[in-house]
């Protein structure tokens, strides 16, 4: 898996322009221990695996104290692209061989289901791991262990969540290594002067270029990063739209501005050096960047096994559509009770703190709710409520500070780069969740532990990386408002400017469907569509992997095009067509079909969902859209809330079929409406 990530890195970045030769340019901090600490992991497998006693006596000490090393090594280089990614795989695998007294566990199923025999492990610092997930398992940190299988012949392994991390992490690295001139790198030097850092983040492509008669956040400095489109359009839903991580920046750097005359003289670059020069490019080759969006991709692959799993074990234990309806509106509840309160909390607190805590707190929460289904699967709902209402608080705080460390003119590819990332876990996650799902059979907990792990990453990437500081008013930061006072500002902000209003009051309406959507599409695929080869679990774990496949496709080319189209406008279209897609679920039949409409609604989603982020972002002030964007989702998750509760009940009444077909059109009803609306028209 790690030539994997190797390749993967390389290949990529051979194919957008790089040269192996920039490699050479990297300096990276304590090289001798970075490789000797690799040495000494390897030399240790070598020489237990030919019996020397010395080795086998000392194993745990070697292989600990390899690991302890390299994970210093990598966090002295932890402004590098990718090396973040890699130290947190490295821990992940260094726990799970501390537990096992020197060995890394291999999980039993998982061995068979790759093609080995678990009498004959070919590896002599490996241990296997009986099918049991009972009390021993988790003492031998069996959610660590090796349990994906991965039975391609060529590549015949079973990798842990750790070594995915390491993997991407390589990847990441040698990607923007390639990518990377000795010119670039010796600029990223001269901002880490002038900031006052002994490591930095690069502006990923030359000074000159880069601001030329460009706005630059003045409390930012010049840090690339990522926004999150979760936080304007998609509810948390069992634990979140999928965890993130707050990436470093460069605090303190002075804006600059050069004339765009003296940029031109700069540029001029070839094809191959346009295409270094993409913005979905740049900002691959960021660090930070790629820290924060591998860390989101892997626990967003977390919740869709997590979600799968829930969804299938309340339905199979229940038979019920209202009891997996009620599962999704307990989940979303707590938008509608909590979210301005935990906007404004978060504009006062420490944001990156607020991120850990909750990261941790969802962890523990995760661990749980496999016993208590198994107890009662009526103590899962309050469960995911308390689940849900943690993750209220992450959100806004991830939210509140991504605007601070992405520039004005890559927001709108920012926001479609994190959509990328959600939407590749939905194309590669939902597939291989009810694959895995499926595989575990009744060793459903897994599942759980796997999300749980996710969340404990995520926290450790956050506490990894340095954000820069918000400059908030003088009432806020003294406290001298009070709570109920800042409510009232961030709600008079939103009741007063208009372009925000009029959307807001337009996703209450159209979003209604995409709640009975949520509820009701695992009794649709089970009640209305046929097929002779697939379950019902697969079924619906295909159309949420057509609606992944549309947010890729769609969130890529608005990347690409957005920014050149009035946002206003976009939002009118993506509802009224992502209406008419699911209006046109009611009356298939057909698995293919109904897949290829869930296609154009994730397509028509992302045309809707990343203007609509990027309208909050550019108009709301940034001490403030915690607030602000914590009553939108009142408002909103309300409404998809309310959806949720009202969908099984009207399933069971009138047809499952029949309620999807009428909220398709009130979606859009709701997209037209938008059309009365003149500031959101030429918004």
């Amino acid at each position: 898996m790690l030539l994997g990530g190797i390749l993967l890195g390389l290949i990529a970045g051979l194919a957008a322009g790089g040269r192996l030769d920039n490699l050479l340019a990297i300096r990276l901090r304590w090289p001798v221990l970075l490789f000797g600490a690799v040495a000494v992991r390897y030399a240790t497998e070598l020489a237990v695996g030919q019996d020397i006693e010395v080795a086998q006596a000392l194993q745990l000490p070697l292989l600990l104290g390899a690991y302890l090393i390299l994970a210093a090594a990598l966090w002295a280089n932890r402004s590098r692209p990718g090396m973040v990614l890699a130290l947190a795989g490295v821990i992940l695998n260094a726990i799970a061989i501390t537990a096992n007294a020197g060995f890394m566990p291999v999980w039993e199923p998982s061995l068979v289901a790759a093609g080995f025999n678990p009498d004959a492990i070919p590896s002599p610092i490996h241990v296997v791991l009986p099918p049991p997930l009972d009390l021993d398992f988790l003492l031998h940190a069996g959610p660590l262990s090796d349990v994906f299988p991965i039975p391609l012949p060529l590549v015949r392994n079973v990798a842990s969540l750790g070594d995915v991390f390491i993997s991407l992490g390589l990847a990441f690295f040698l990607f923007a290594g390639v990518l990377r001139t000795p010119a670039e790198l010796a600029e990223e030097a001269a901002l880490a002067a002038a900031a006052g850092h002994t490591t930095a983040t690069r502006l990923p492509r030359p000074v000159a270029v880069a601001v030329a008669e460009l706005p630059v956040r003045p409390e930012t400095g010049l840090a690339g990063g990522l926004a999150t489109a979760a936080a304007i359009a998609r509810p948390v839903i069992l634990g979140g739209s999928g965890a993130g991580v707050a990436v470093p920046g460069l605090s303190g750097v002075p804006a600059i501005r050069v004339r765009a005359g003296e940029a031109e003289a700069v540029a001029g670059p070839p094809a191959l050096e346009r295409i270094r020069r993409h913005p979905y490019v740049r900002l691959a080759a960021n660090g930070p960047f790629s820290a924060l969006w591998v860390g989101q991709l892997v626990s967003l692959f977390g919740d869709r096994v997590h979600q799968v799993a829930l969804a299938f074990l309340v339905l199979q234990t229940t038979g019920s559509a209202v009891a997996v309806s009620l599962v999704f509106a307990a989940a979303t509840l707590p938008n509608l009770v909590l979210g301005p309160i935990a906007g404004t909390l978060v504009d006062r607190w420490d944001q990156k703190q607020v991120m850990v805590v909750s990261d941790l707190l969802r962890a523990a929460v995760v661990l749980v709710i496999p016993a208590a289904a198994v107890t009662n699967v009526w103590l899962v709902y309050p469960l995911v409520f308390v689940l849900t209402s943690i993750s209220i608080f992450f959100r806004p705080a991830r939210t509140a500070v991504l605007p601070r460390i992405v520039r004005d003119d890559e927001l709108v590819t920012a926001n479609s780069a994190t959509w990328v990332a959600e939407t590749l876990a939905d194309v590669i996650g939902y597939p291989l969740a009810g694959l895995f799902v499926a595989f575990l059979g009744a060793a459903l907990p897994l599942a759980f532990w796997l999300d749980a792990a996710s969340y404990v990453v995520s926290a450790g990437l956050i506490m990894a990386v340095v954000i820069p500081p918000v400059a908030r008013s003088a009432a806020v930061a003294a406290g001298a408002a009070g709570v109920l006072a800042d409510l009232r500002a961030g709600w008079r902000f939103l009741r007063g400017e208009a372009v925000l209003r009029a959307n807001t009051l337009q996703a209450v309406v159209a979003q209604f469907s995409a709640g009975i959507i949520i509820a009701l599409t695992p009794v649709y695929a089970e009640r209305v569509l046929q097929s002779d080869t697939l379950d019902p679990t697969a079924i619906y774990a295909f159309l949420e992997t057509g609606i992944g496949v549309g947010n890729l496709v769609g969130g890529f080319v608005l990347g690409l095009v957005g920014a050149r189209i009035a946002k206003g406008p976009l939002v009118i279209v993506g509802y009224v067509f992502y209406g008419l897609c699911v209006a046109g679920l009611a009356v298939v039949g057909q698995v293919g079909i109904a897949i290829g409409l869930a296609f154009g609604m994730g397509v028509m989603n992302m045309v809707y969902v990343i203007p609509s982020q990027t309208l909050f972002q550019e108009r709301a002030p940034a001490d403030m859209i915690g607030r602000v964007v914590g009553f939108r989702f009142s408002a909103v998750y309300g409404s998809m809330t309310l959806a949720m509760a009202v969908a099984g009940l009207l399933g069971e009444a009138i047809g499952v079929a029949e309620v999807i077909g009428i909220f398709g059109v009130v979606a859009v009803l709701a997209g037209l409406a938008g059309l009365l609306s003149r500031p959101l028209r030429e918004a």
